[in-house]
């Protein structure tokens, strides 16, 4: 099994080949917290690191993990997942959005989600919508590379999100608004997440949150806003994002 990956996918698919019997070859980047590496390591994948320009996620490095990822894939007895025009990953996130729907009692006026393939957007979106067609739908994107909204790509520090160029399968019909949210906002959130609310998760989590507050400040305090806490913040105890400076 190989796939390209910003770490969430890739430990993902470790875990499952390591309970299947199956060899998994992960194409990563220290562009990525390495917390995400050591752990698909230790499930039992084999690890390609591309390196970064500064630690930076960019185009480049989105594109140079593709080309090695589809490389190997060519090899006798490799199947390639290829994420990013895989419309399969569409189709599993249907549940999750009957989930949200279910748990809120029928009550979403909004869903935002911040987009790496937008799988998981798109397809959380149609669970909502099958029960309410005027659900809104936000797709958030890093400030730094807010290329969906026509801006040029840019370095940003949001794992696992702003792949540098538009995603294969976006749908930019589903989505009623784009809101970009920079990478020290995502960073603060997923610290005061942790602190303040016991919910222990990454930046892109911190992202989905502070453009869901923003949602929930112009559809008022009648509304319902659902978002997604995506990965665990166990996965960047490597990393400064919780570690807090000396006085």
């Amino acid at each position: 099994m190989v796939e390209y990956t910003g770490g969430t996918t890739g430990v993902s698919i470790a875990f499952v080949c390591a309970a299947k019997g199956y060899r998994a070859r992960i194409v990563f980047s220290d562009a990525f917290s390495p917390d995400k590496g050591v752990m698909m390591q230790a499930l039992g994948s084999e690890v390609t690191v591309i390196p970064s320009q500064g630690g930076g996620i960019t185009k480049a490095v989105i594109e140079g993990m593709i080309a090695v990822a589809k490389q190997l894939s060519s090899q006798p007895g490799h199947w390639w997942f290829d994420q990013l025009n895989n419309r399969d990953g569409i189709q599993g996130y249907l549940p999750m959005g009957e989930e949200i729907w279910q748990q809120s009692g029928g009550r979403v006026d909004a869903f935002v989600h911040s987009v790496g393939t937008a799988h998981s957007l798109h397809g959380t979106a149609r669970g909502l919508r099958a029960h309410n067609p005027k659900v809104r739908v936000i797709a958030v994107e890093p400030a730094e590379s807010a290329v969906l909204a026509g801006g040029a790509p840019g370095s940003h520090g949001i794992d696992g999100i702003g792949i540098g160029f538009v995603p294969p399968l976006w749908e930019p019909h589903a989505v009623n608004e784009l809101m970009a949210v920079s990478t020290a906002d995502a960073e603060t959130m997923a610290r005061r997440l942790a602190a303040e609310e016991g919910i222990f998760a990454g930046t892109s989590s911190g992202a989905n949150v502070v453009a869901a507050l923003r949602v929930a400040r112009q559809l008022g305090p009648q509304a319902t806003v659902a978002t997604l806490a995506v990965d665990s913040g166990t996965r960047y105890l490597s990393t400064d994002l919780f570690r807090r400076s000396k006085s």
